[in-house]
């Protein structure tokens, strides 16, 4: 069994889902945001870096997954994503794990068959593909869809 903690960065929100793989089969850990407070940005990027590291404390995941930065609505929003998601991986990185990286449309290309998914279309086949009650929340999909695309992507060469 091996234990996948997918990251979807983000200075005010940032998503995580852990999955177990086992034989090809996918089971549901945990999954949720690490939500940082209004103040300063240098501040929040510290709140992401220990919210990630006490994931990692909590779950014992193996191996890590974070999505890579694209360039969203201007330059500033991507330049404060990118330094979120350099906090999250001093986190991963400083605690032994190792972390490959996945760009937004291969993520929804694994786990719904188009890279041009919407974040509806995510939500409902990570909930599908993980047999849970309900729709994991938006940052939480996200998170999730990163650790099965990592699964996905090395399928039977995935290991610790």
């Amino acid at each position: 069994m091996t234990r996948v903690l997918g990251i979807d960065p983000g200075s005010r929100a940032t998503g995580y889902g852990i999955v177990d793989v086992a034989r090809g089969d996918l089971s549901y850990v945990a999954s949720g945001c690490i939500r940082t407070t209004v103040g300063e940005f240098a501040a929040r990027l510290a709140e992401v870096h220990r919210g990630v590291q006490q994931i990692v404390a909590d779950y014992a995941p193996q191996v890590a997954a974070v999505e890579q930065v694209f360039v969203a609505r201007s330059a500033s929003s991507a330049l404060k994503l990118g330094q979120a998601r350099g906090a999250a991986l001093v986190a991963l990185v400083g605690a032994g794990l190792a972390v490959s990286e996945y760009a937004p449309r291969r993520i929804k290309q694994a786990v719904t068959g188009t890279g041009g998914a919407t974040k509806q279309q995510v939500q409902h086949m990570v909930r599908l593909l993980l047999d849970l009650d309900r729709a994991p929340g938006s940052d939480a999909a996200d998170a999730l869809a990163i650790a099965i695309c990592h699964i996905n992507t090395l399928g039977p060469n995935l290991h610790a």
